[in-house]
């Protein structure tokens, strides 16, 4: 038999032909065929110690050679192929094997049989790669260890640019961004651009054990950052993290870091970049060289590899992209307000004192208690003063002051009758400023709840029969007591300037002759 597996050792070795023919005594044909047929098969030295010649007769020259047996071969590329696909496996496609067999009156080899022999073959041809992944299963994610350093074009400040890289496995497609921090905000951001980037969304999602994507991985419980969570829920995909300390469970991410630090970071380190918005298009430039990169050890490049292996197996993007949303946990204070970092929001005051979800997005604030929504802001961009507090939130005290002014004190008093709308008037002009009066204005509408503004009008009008400086605490001891249901002739101060502390008895009392003890 011919030795194929010694010319194609030697010839990989830069053997000349006449060095082989001297040494293997075989003919300049049969070495230029087996060479020939090798490099159609993509077939390189080495190959697995168990690899025979005569496996590699029935392998280059498959009709010229037929195995002297009983049993038929089956189709170890088709075979290879519908592996790629969800869910098939080597005992599905054994069964279909020895279905066709069957209709054709042939033998079939036996399972066991029927998976060594394709093993092999997959290992003589290094068409593994599908078998260990599955195209459109899962995208790997990482953040590479180096960073780029850009500078403020003003003061010359040194920052950093942190570059993020996705892979998926089986094509080695590659998509890489740079941006000015490693936060969940960037983190959901770098997510949302791979998914276009790729056209489509893997089924499994593998990051390490950053807190953007883990709050805890145990070896019993893993517990997903619920932001992370939320995004992969939008996107119809899965989150499976790599094990703590274990860089294997997404070595195709970590061999593309390695790679992306070479021809991105390293390629990039005579430049010196001003702004962040610099270094973001020169990556982008750089990952498209990189993608476009042919393999060294098969035929096409990562950008081929993708589009005629493993787009078709992607899912499909959703009709309107994620938002990026922060989650945090706050306690609710005593003012019933929450904050995004920047501006407070209000919250329903009923929950002082609980502990509420906050979800903060580009747009908007958000609060949730026991998983329903609570309460929702517009978010503003810039610092304000005062809180954003809607009315339906506030206790029925802070609502009321919301109307607490001069003006709607006035519409009151005159709404329920000449008398109260005196004695208001008067509270709003005795001291240097109106608020001054406020106090006392809410007081008496107080009071007119509790006792009726009928009430409060008598009231108010024995008060200014007695005294040219009405107050609360009169005002109240006469409804107290009962006095403004008494009827009695007189008329009231007139001028309520004139003396506002020395005259305490009315024109009434020492009319009926009052009593001086």
């Amino acid at each position: 038999m011919v030795d194929y597996l010694g010319i194609l050792r030697l010839k990989h070795l830069g053997y000349s032909q006449r060095n082989i023919i001297s040494s293997l005594h075989c003919s300049c044909h049969t070495i230029k065929d087996v060479v020939d047929a090798a490099a159609a098969l993509n077939l390189e030295w080495p190959f697995d110690k168990d690899i025979t010649n005569q496996d590699l007769q029935n392998l280059l020259f498959p009709d010229k050679h037929k195995p002297n047996s009983m049993f038929v071969e089956p189709d170890y590329a088709y075979v290879h192929k519908e592996l790629a696909k969800q869910g098939v496996n080597l005992t599905l496609l054994w069964e279909e094997y020895c279905q066709q067999c069957a209709l054709n009156n042939q033998t079939p080899y036996m399972y066991t049989q029927f998976a060594v022999k394709y093993n092999k073959w997959a290992r003589i041809t290094k068409a593994t790669m599908r078998i260990k992944h599955k195209p459109g299963d899962a995208i790997e994610i990482d953040w590479a260890g180096d960073t780029i350093p850009y500078y403020d074009s003003v003061t010359g400040e040194e920052h950093k640019a942190y570059l993020f890289i996705a892979v998926l496995p089986c094509s080695c497609y590659v998509y890489a961004e740079a941006v000015d921090n490693m936060q969940t905000e960037n983190w959901l951001g770098c997510h949302i651009n791979a998914f276009k980037y790729f056209d489509g969304v893997a089924r499994l999602l593998i990051p390490d054990n950053c807190k953007t994507s883990t709050t805890e991985n145990s070896r019993y419980d893993t517990i997903l950052n619920h932001s992370y969570q939320e995004l992969a829920e939008h996107y119809g995909t899965a989150i499976v993290p790599a094990r703590v300390r274990r860089p294997q469970d997404k070595s195709h991410a970590e061999g593309s870091v390695r790679y992306a630090e070479t021809w991105i970071i390293a390629s990039l380190r005579n430049y010196k970049f001003l702004s962040l918005l610099d270094v973001q298009k020169m990556v982008a430039e750089k990952l498209e060289e990189l993608n476009a990169r042919n393999f060294q050890k098969r035929p096409g490049n990562r950008r081929s590899a993708y589009y005629e292996e493993e787009k078709s197996f992607m899912l499909p993007l959703p009709t309107t992209p994620y938002e990026p949303a922060v989650w945090t946990k706050g306690k609710v204070p005593a003012d019933y307000l929450i904050t995004d970092g920047i501006n407070k929001y209000s919250v329903p005051f009923n929950l002082i004192g609980e502990h509420v979800d906050i979800r903060v997005t580009r747009y908007i604030v958000e609060a949730f208690f026991n998983g329903s929504r609570v309460a929702s802001h517009f978010r503003l961009k810039t610092p304000q003063r005062d809180p954003i507090v809607k009315e339906e939130h506030m206790p029925e005290e802070h609502r009321k002051y919301l109307y607490y002014n001069e003006r709607s004190f006035k519409e009151w008093a005159q709404s329920v009758g000449e008398f109260t709308s005196k004695v208001v008037e008067y509270f709003l002009t005795s001291g240097s400023v109106p608020e001054q009066g406020f106090k006392a204005c809410v007081s008496l509408n107080k009071l007119a709840t509790r006792y009726s503004e009928e009430r409060i009008e008598k009231a108010c009008e024995r008060i200014l029969m007695l005294s040219s400086s009405p107050n609360i605490r009169n005002i109240s001891t006469i409804l107290k007591n009962g006095q403004d249901r008494i009827t009695v002739k007189g008329e009231p101060v007139k001028s309520a300037s004139s003396n506002k502390h020395s005259l305490t008895r009315g024109a009434a009392y020492f009319s009926r002759g009052g009593d001086s003890k």
